[in-house]
C-alpha cells in the first residue's frame, strides 16, 4: 500500500512538474512573437528598402513619447506643412478622414520602413484611394530634413526613432498635417 501511494505521488509530482514547464515554454515562444511594443515595425522585404540601416537595433529604436523635443524636421513643422502645400496635387475625390503614415527615423536623419493607416471621419478603417495615399506617401518619402533625436542624459548620443505625419483630408484635399 504505501508502495502504491508513493508511486501515485510520484506520478502527481513529475505530470504537474510536466505541464508546468510546457506552460512556461508555450509562453517564452508565444513572448517571443509579440512586439516590443505595440506599433513596433518590423523590417519587410516586400516593402521596405534593404540598404537603409539603423544604428542600432529594432529594441533600441525610441518611441515618440520617449522625449519631448515635438517634430524634429529642418524647419520644423512650417517646413512640412509647406513641402505638402507645394507638393500635393488635390484628387476629386468624395473621401474624408485621416491617413496616419508611420515610419523610422535612424541616428542619420534617414527615413524608411514606412506604414500606412487610414480611417473614416468615424474613425474606421478605410483605405484611401491610391491617387491620394501613395501622393502622400511618395512625398513623404521624398522629405529630406529629418533630425536625429539627440540625448543631452546620454552625452548627446544620437538615436533611431519611430516618427509619425497624420493628414486630416476632407474631399481629397489635406486640410491639415499633425502632429
Amino acid at each position: 500500500m504505501k508502495n502504491l501511494v508513493l508511486a501515485i505521488a510520484c506520478i502527481s509530482i513529475c505530470t504537474i512538474s510536466c505541464t508546468s514547464n510546457s506552460q512556461k515554454e508555450l509562453q517564452s515562444e508565444e513572448n517571443e512573437s509579440y512586439l516590443r511594443w505595440v506599433g513596433d515595425i518590423e523590417f519587410d522585404e516586400k516593402t521596405d528598402n534593404p540598404d537603409f540601416q539603423l544604428c542600432y537595433t529594432d529594441n533600441a529604436i525610441r518611441q515618440y513619447f520617449n522625449f519631448s523635443k515635438g517634430v524634429q524636421y529642418k524647419g520644423e513643422k512650417p517646413a512640412i506643412i509647406q513641402h505638402f502645400k507645394e507638393n500635393y496635387q488635390p484628387v476629386a475625390s468624395k473621401q474624408s478622414g485621416l491617413l496616419r503614415i508611420r515610419f523610422v527615423v535612424n541616428c542619420k536623419g534617414e527615413t524608411d520602413r514606412f506604414r500606412l493607416m487610414g480611417m473614416d471621419e468615424n474613425f474606421q478603417p478605410m483605405d484611401f484611394e491610391t491617387e491620394i495615399s501613395h501622393q502622400i506617401l511618395d512625398l513623404t518619402k521624398k522629405m529630406e530634413g529629418w533630425l536625429p533625436i539627440e540625448m543631452e542624459e546620454m552625452d548627446n548620443m544620437t538615436l533611431d526613432y519611430y516618427q509619425y505625419l497624420i493628414f486630416k483630408i476632407y474631399n481629397g484635399e489635406i486640410i491639415e498635417i499633425m502632429p
